[in-house]
């Protein structure tokens, strides 16, 4: 497979207007910027020294868009081989050091993780049952104010367990910024 012109543009931050090549791949679409600059500005533009785990990381755009806003650590995680080394290698192509790659499927790194995160980028492959099967696996991993960013191209009719703190829809994607619900009592 021949590297594509895909390319991925970062908006904000130390990389911003940097141009992230990416390989063609089944279902692979990048966040829009427009869906990532209301991300951003509900997330607060600086991630300083937030941890983030960009669960479905694709062509990285939501995990190399938080690194460059000062985010301590990034774990992508990508299940396809050929984009997990993209991913690396545009980690070189910017010096990010603060980025991780884990080359393996999102519900296996969620079962061995003991890490916890304060921000969680959930964008699955549309059309399949990952956001469903992912999000009660995540309350564990959240640290206290931890939040949760999801992607889809419907949004789920329940949430349980989950407060919707910010929702919005653009084009074909509906996203919206999630936190655990309180307990009652």
């Amino acid at each position: 497979m021949s590297q594509s012109r895909n390319t991925v543009r970062i908006i904000g931050g130390e990389y911003r207007r940097r141009l992230l090549p990416f390989p063609d791949a089944q279902g692979l679409r990048p966040t829009p910027d427009r869906v990532r600059e209301t991300l951003f500005n509900w997330l607060g533009q600086q991630l300083y020294g937030k941890s983030c785990l960009d669960l479905f990381a694709g062509s990285g755009a939501l995990g190399f868009e938080a690194a460059s806003r000062e985010a301590r650590r990034v774990v992508m995680v990508e299940k396809s081989r050929v984009v997990a080394e993209s991913l690396k290698a545009n980690r070189q192509l910017l010096s990010a050091m603060a980025i991780d790659v884990a080359p393996q499927e999102a519900l296996a790194y969620l079962k061995a993780c003991r890490e916890r995160f304060d921000v969680v980028f959930v964008d699955p492959p549309f059309d399949s049952d990952l956001l469903e099967q992912v999000l009660p696996l995540l309350p564990p991993m959240l640290s206290e104010d931890g939040v949760v960013y999801v992607e889809a191209r419907r949004w789920p009719e329940a949430l349980p367990g989950w407060e919707v703190l910010k929702q919005a829809k653009a084009g074909q994607v509906h996203y919206g910024l999630l936190r655990r619900a309180e307990e009652p009592g």
